[in-house]
């Protein structure tokens, strides 16, 4: 059975973390944490895969960039 997350609940297991994740690391964290089949939704898109949301997290500048991998950019966090 398919799960809808929102994108949010993503974000805030990273910050729970409190460590950096390559986009392979994100991914598989993703798959372990909301299953496999889970689809994600955001503000503007719903039911996007793993790899979707990824990107669509990418494209909206949520993550920064350090020495072991992206962390959230919490100044970029909406909301919604």
């Amino acid at each position: 059975m398919n799960k809808n997350i929102h994108g949010h609940d993503v974000l805030a297991m990273m910050l729970r973390s409190n460590r950096g994740y390559t986009r392979e690391q994100l991914r598989q964290a993703i798959d372990s944490v909301f299953g496999t089949s889970s689809r994600f939704d955001a503000c503007v898109a719903q039911g996007m895969t793993a790899e979707e949301l990824i990107d669509f997290l990418v494209a909206r500048n949520k993550f920064r960039t350090e020495a072991d991998g992206w962390h959230v950019n919490e100044g970029e966090i909406c909301d919604g």
